[in-house]
């Protein structure tokens, strides 16, 4: 069955329509004693009515502000539902936020509960609860029979819901919602300042369930059953919003353990569509290519080879019939192995969150593993535009979804109106209305359109530098051909208002090891950093980047620091952006020193 999205009125009824149509049939699936075990469509209902009756047991009424603090699960989503039902407003939370990070949301927020889901998570948000008055009741997911002495109600999730004998009609409930309610509201993480709480309506997430769905029909059409990975939090605007178009297509979705597990669950779950952020790929190209200088020079070249013809079949090119030929093996001997690493079923991954580097984007796609690019805000639903899988242009974030519209500003700002723009950010008129207006939102990122109405974004309007001559020049182009280097992890471009560039550099933690293997030396980041070898190494990867920047763009001095980017130490955010105010405060002073 399919969903008629411009007639459905919230998310629930979503959710709602596919338990009659899917039943018993396996929905949503996590690790049970080390092994995938699923929940169906009406045990899942189940737990979400049970739930709802639960909630509105401990006061929860229409419109009051519901947390989830919980890795991903299929607690998560029945919470998220729940909360919903009973016509209250969920509230996201990233499990890698810090105390004070939750203080302040369930204050701003004013939040009357609080759902999480492990004993360390529950450490880390008790004393936010207790300075936050309006929070009175915290429900834990797992048991684990810990006593918390503090002055505040704990309840265990198994026993709210044995507890509850009534029935509840969620078809009903979610016949009450109308399309503007406010359905969540989304913290944005923020490169900069205090979180905005943004407000998304049933109507934003539905427009958007919609356009996917027309954007990747080709792809999910043919399949009989469809299985989706989820591994990006559903604290993010991005993944909380895919979870409901994954209930309108039917699909079953499998709750990755973690990052450190995700290429081991692709295995298990043998997905067919997968999200991620261009990290991730990032670290998949290193990956992949650090791996193959450890094969024998037959498979090097074999994948050299897979490599140029796939290139040269995204660009258009012609192939000759002996090259045809070779190619039809080589889908047989090495596209085939690397997709089997990755379950052998993928259809597409999905990339969103920020700019993918072009040349991992060809790389991964040469060896079919076709990406398609999309780009967003929280703000807009999230998704503003993706790539359709009949026409990838690699170096775009594709075509504006239906329903959405974007133009582009005389000073060059990507400007987005339609039915998936925000309700607002809470309790923050001056904010909301410095974002939109005359009914569109100002992104903040610099773009264009192609003549085929593919988005290009060039930069964020608040990053580009500009130097003393007066040149706009956009730090994270520079950064992304850095980061590429196998001798680079991160980097952070620095010269605003200044004659020349200079950055910041984070060595790559495998490139130093065996380097300091190779030079008889101790392996110790905080040591080799201040190595003259080893800095004289690193020069020679910039000189090489160098090489292809225009004069302005050159990287002319750089320090290297002995510890990454990360959420811990605030240097990024949950959506793994580069918090540049933050690093500029830390190494301000070093980088000055370089001029």
């Amino acid at each position: 069955m399919s969903i008629d999205y411009d007639k459905i009125n919230s998310v629930l009824s979503v959710f709602d329509a596919q338990v009659h149509q899917f039943g018993d049939k396996p929905y949503l699936w996590r690790k049970v004693d080390d092994k995938y075990a699923s929940l169906s469509w009406k045990e899942v209902h189940n737990i979400v009515c049970k739930l709802s009756l639960a909630l509105s047991s401990l006061g929860i009424l229409r419109g009051d502000r519901v947390i989830i603090v919980s890795e991903n699960r299929p607690e998560w989503q029945i919470a998220d539902l729940a909360i919903m039902a009973i016509g209250a407003i969920t509230v996201p939370a990233y499990i890698t936020n810090t105390t004070a990070d939750h203080e302040y949301i369930l204050k701003h927020s004013g939040a009357r509960a609080l759902i999480v889901s492990n004993n360390s998570l529950t450490e880390k948000v008790l004393p936010a609860v207790l300075n936050s008055p309006n929070c009175k009741s915290i429900i834990k997911i797992e048991e684990d029979n810990q006593n918390y002495n503090y002055p505040v109600s704990i309840f265990s999730w198994s026993k709210l819901i044995k507890d509850q004998n009534e029935s509840f009609d969620l078809k009903t409930a979610a016949s009450k919602h109308q399309r503007n309610d406010t359905a969540c509201i989304i913290y944005t993480s923020g490169t900069g300042g205090n979180p905005k709480g943004v407000m998304l309506s049933h109507r934003a997430m539905l427009t958007n369930c919609k356009g996917a769905d027309i954007l990747i029909k080709e792809i999910t059409t043919p399949l009989s059953e469809i299985r989706f990975l989820s591994w990006l939090p559903l604290s993010h605007s991005y993944e909380h919003t895919l979870q409901f178009y994954f209930i309108g297509l039917g699909s079953q979705i499998y709750y990755a353990e973690g990052i450190d597990k995700l290429i081991v669950n692709m295995g298990e779950a043998k997905p067919h569509l997968m999200t991620a952020v261009p990290r991730f790929y990032d670290s998949l190209h290193t990956r992949i290519s650090q791996g193959l200088k450890k094969q024998s020079k037959l498979s090097q070249m074999l994948f050299a080879e897979t490599i140029r013809l796939g290139i040269k079949i995204y660009y258009g090119e012609d192939l000759s019939i002996f090259e045809n030929f070779k190619n039809s093996i080589l889908n047989k001997i090495v596209r085939k192995k690397v997709k089997k690493r990755f379950g052998g079923h993928l259809q597409a991954l999905v990339s969103g969150g920020a700019a993918l580097n072009i040349e991992v984007g060809l790389y991964l796609s040469a060896l079919g593993l076709p990406l398609l690019q999309g780009y967003g805000q929280t703000e807009t639903g999230p998704v503003v535009s993706a790539n359709p899988p009949s026409k990838i242009k690699l170096d775009t974030v594709g075509i504006p979804l239906e329903g959405v519209n974007v133009k582009i500003a005389e000073d060059g700002e990507i400007l987005v109106s339609g039915e998936n723009v925000m309700n607002g950010y809470w309790n923050n008129p001056e904010a909301t209305s410095s974002i939109i207006k005359k009914g569109w939102v100002h992104t903040g990122d610099i773009g264009e359109l192609d003549s085929e109405g593919y988005l290009k974004i060039t930069d964020r309007k608040k990053d580009i530098i500009v130097n003393t001559g007066g040149d706009n020049i956009s730090p994270s182009r520079i950064e992304e051909k850095l980061n590429i280097k196998p001798e680079i992890a991160q980097s952070m471009i620095y010269g605003d208002y200044k004659n020349y560039l200079v950055a910041i550099i984070v060595p790559d933690n495998d490139f130093s090891k065996q380097w300091a293997i190779e030079n008889n030396k101790k392996f110790s980041l905080i040591e080799i950093a201040k190595d003259e070898k080893f800095y004289n190494r690193i020069k020679e990867t910039i000189d090489q980047v160098n090489k292809r920047l225009s004069v302005i763009e050159k990287v002319r001095k750089f320090i290297i620091i002995d510890h990454e980017f990360t959420i811990e130490n605030e240097m990024m955010t949950p959506t793994l952006k580069v918090r540049r105010f933050v690093v500029k405060e830390k190494y301000g002073n070093e980088l000055e020193k370089l001029y």
